[in-house]
This record gives C-alpha cells, sequence and structure tokens, in this order.
C-alpha cells in the first residue's frame, strides 16, 4: 500500500525565522467560551515555514508565486540524500545523475531541523556551480530541507539568482527526515498569493510501491 508523507512543517510561533523576517505569529480573536467559535489572526511573511520562491523572489519581471504551472508543482519527485555537513556541491549532484528528473528534493543533515527553534546559521547550502548544474540539468523544481538554499548571510543569494534567473521553482523548509531516498508522486501547492514572490505551502509526498 502506497504511504503518503507529509513533508511540510507546521506553522508555530518560535518556528525558526530568517533574520530580519517577521516571526509568525497566531493571536486568538474569538472565543467558544465567549463568542461560540473560534477564529484567529494569522501575522506571517511570504517565505515562512516549508514555502515557495517564485522568479518574481529576485528577477525583475519573473513569475510570480500565481503564476507558477500546476504541472511543475505537481508529479513525479526524486528525493536524494547528501551527506555534505557544510554545502552541496557541483560534484555531488553530478554522481547522482539527475537528467532525467524535473523535481529534485534535497535532504540533507538539516532535514528536521525546521522543527527546532531558532535560525541555525550554519546550515548547508547550495553553491552557485551547483545550482547552475541543476538548471542545466533540465530540473524545474528545487527542493531543500532548510529555510534558505543560500549560505548564511549572503549578501547576493547566488543559488537564487541562479536557480531563481533559469525559472527553476525553489521550495524551502522541507522537512524530509522520515522520508527515504527515492521516487515520489509530489503534491506542492502553495497559497495562490496573486503578485507574490513566494508562499506557504503543503508538500505531501506519495510512495509509488
Amino acid at each position: 500500500m502506497a504511504r503518503i508523507h507529509d513533508v511540510t512543517v507546521p506553522l508555530t510561533p518560535g518556528m525558526p525565522t530568517y533574520p530580519g523576517d517577521p516571526p509568525f505569529e497566531l493571536e486568538p480573536v474569538r472565543s467558544l467560551e465567549q463568542d461560540r467559535y473560534r477564529l484567529s489572526r494569522m501575522v506571517l511573511n511570504t517565505h515562512a515555514g516549508t514555502h515557495v520562491d517564485a522568479p518574481a523572489h529576485f528577477i525583475a519581471g519573473g513569475a510570480t508565486v500565481d503564476e507558477l504551472p500546476l504541472e511543475i508543482l505537481l508529479g513525479k519527485a526524486r528525493v536524494v540524500e547528501l551527506s555534505s555537513r557544510e554545502r552541496v556541491e557541483r560534484a555531488d549532484l553530478a554522481a547522482l545523475d539527475l537528467r532525467d528528473d524535473l523535481r529534485v528534493l534535497l535532504k540533507t543533515r538539516m532535514s528536521g531541523q525546521m522543527l527546532r527553534a531558532g535560525y541555525q546559521d550554519d546550515h548547508v547550502y547550495v553553491t552557485v556551480d551547483a545550482a547552475h548544474y541543476l538548471a542545466q540539468a533540465g530540473i524545474k523544481l528545487v527542493g531543500f530541507d532548510y529555510l534558505s538554499i543560500d549560505r548564511s548571510g549572503s549578501a547576493d543569494f547566488p543559488a537564487h539568482q541562479a536557480l531563481l534567473g533559469a525559472g527553476v521553482v525553489v521550495v524551502e523548509g522541507l522537512d524530509l527526515s522520515e522520508v527515504e531516498p527515492g521516487e515520489y508522486d509530489m503534491a506542492c501547492l502553495p497559497l495562490r498569493v496573486g503578485g507574490g514572490d513566494a508562499a506557504p505551502a503543503r508538500v505531501v509526498l506519495r510512495s509509488r510501491t
């Protein structure tokens, strides 16, 4: 029987937030005791938790999140596990032969770390050469298991520029800790934010066996 993996990080107060971005807040507005129903107010930025980056995040005139094609966000995805402690290099990816894949999810030592409070500035990142390799290999969607594919403190965000500039959709903040390497059917649906540079998403993987 096929197994379903929810690789989305829950949106909760205190969750990791990229430095300088507004934190997630959930504030009760109505209660069962006083109003007979519950209603809450959310404060969040477009890159909160598990989210999809659209090209418009960095590229002038790039597609916004509501313009991303569903055929890229839905379909077969390959989860690959990388042992690098610091960064994902071009050679790490070239060894995997990704030429027949459209969607690749990178599982690193950061998987599961999104469930811990506080931003980890020593997180694994993707080098610009590795990002160019993914784009040149024809990958249309790249998933990553922390808040940014770029090195912490980067001023020019070269991996984002390389991928989004090539029209590659970037999904960040995945939790792949319970997912084995292999092929899955993926559904990745960001909120349909008109004109948005990004949006939180629910991402689900279904085993293919």
